[in-house]
């Protein structure tokens, strides 16, 4: 069973955290939605006023701030929706050390919207292809030109909302196989 952890705080993208999970949830994967910055309801209030509940916060996961690589062992991918809370998540630090750590074992790191800036802020974009919104263009000069999904390595990018469909068959590829992306989109009409 493949699993996922995917970090999201208020502010998230709603379309870009529950389309890529809906299809690799209909490949077999299964899923932790990890929050940095929800209270105790484990409530995260996206872009939209959508709310999604957490399974839990980061911190608490991870146990202790040291224990972020050991993370790694447990997940087989790191999934970062964007949206306007990605200024948050920079600010606050813990998902550039779990997607070094991911990064550094060769485990997929996928992020679409502007959540490739953690990915940047990180070190890790040096040399690579990157799709980004239009916000991150600035840090990310070479997103600019970007395809609606990129894939170098170990590492998914895409655009954002509009590109969520995309990403997540991409993502079900990388994480599957074609043959199971190819199924997910037929089945969705696609």
């Amino acid at each position: 069973m493949k699993k996922i952890l995917a970090i999201f705080t208020h502010g998230f993208e709603e379309t870009e955290l529950i389309t890529p999970l809906d299809l690799l949830s209909r490949a077999g994967a299964k899923f932790t939605l990890a929050a940095v910055g929800a209270g105790t309801d484990l409530l995260v209030k996206g872009r939209s006023d959508i709310s999604v509940k957490a399974d839990c916060l980061l911190a608490t996961l991870a146990g202790t701030p040291e224990n972020f690589s050991a993370l790694v062992e447990r997940f087989d991918a790191l999934f970062l929706p964007g949206g306007p809370g990605t200024w948050s998540l920079l600010e606050e630090g813990s998902a550039q050390k779990v997607a070094t750590a991911f990064f550094e074992k060769r485990k997929i790191v996928a992020a679409i919207c502007a959540a490739p800036l953690i990915l940047e802020s990180a070190g890790l974009l040096a040399g690579k292809r990157v799709a980004a919104h239009e916000c991150a263009w600035e840090a990310i000069p070479s997103a600019k030109n970007c395809a609606r999904v990129e894939i170098d390595g170990n590492l998914l990018t895409s655009r954002g909302a509009g590109t969520a469909f995309d990403f997540g068959l991409a993502f079900v590829e990388m994480l599957f196989s074609k043959t199971a992306a190819a199924k997910i989109s037929a089945a969705t009409m696609n």
